[in-house]
């Protein structure tokens, strides 16, 4: 875990996501999920409730800091927007959950947005993430196929139309003229 520093007694990290070290506790955890599965693959819910609460004692035992991040449920502080934003354009994530993970209500994010980029957040992201594709088809070689899920796009045909409107030709046209 890359602990970069403490908020108000709990740690912050620069990632999205805490790397937790290999732990054999969580491998036999993990393997004896099987017996509990239904017919459908599914854990009723009584046993899934004892099961959540065993995964968090294991990774409570192994990580204890661990628990100012889990047992947390205030919002985050106002984060700088902007850097933010730069740095997680390409995370598929909702708009309201933008604005929650910067620290802001959903009028404020938006408010805040405007005045940071001088646009609404879903034509920025959407503009972010066709800018990045473009340079990774054109500059790198990269496959249409291969940036749209990583640059946040559902599915490949909603890609190729965003992409054909913003630039005029096909992410395919743009990669063979590169």
């Amino acid at each position: 875990m890359k602990v970069t520093g403490f908020t108000a007694g709990r740690p912050y990290t620069d990632d999205a996501l805490i790397k937790l070290g290999k732990n054999p506790l969580v491998e036999r955890f993990v393997q004896s999920l099987a017996l509990y599965l239904n017919e459908n693959g599914n854990i009723q819910q009584d046993f899934l409730d004892v099961k959540r609460t065993e995964l968090l004692l294991i990774l409570l035992k192994q990580n204890p800091e661990l628990a100012g991040i889990f047992f947390d449920f205030g919002q985050p502080e106002k984060l700088d927007l902007e850097a933010f934003m730069i740095k997680h354009y390409k995370f598929n994530i909702s708009i309201e959950r933008f604005a929650y993970l910067t620290g802001r209500s959903l009028s404020a994010f938006k408010r805040d947005f405007a005045k940071t980029f001088n646009d609404t957040p879903s034509r920025w992201l959407v503009q972010k993430r066709l800018n990045e594709a473009h340079f990774l088809i054109q500059k790198k070689g990269r496959l249409p196929s291969d940036v749209y899920l990583e640059l946040g796009f559902e599915d490949l045909s909603h890609f190729s139309f965003a992409f054909k409107k913003a630039f005029g030709r096909t992410p395919t046209q743009v990669r063979q003229e590169a």
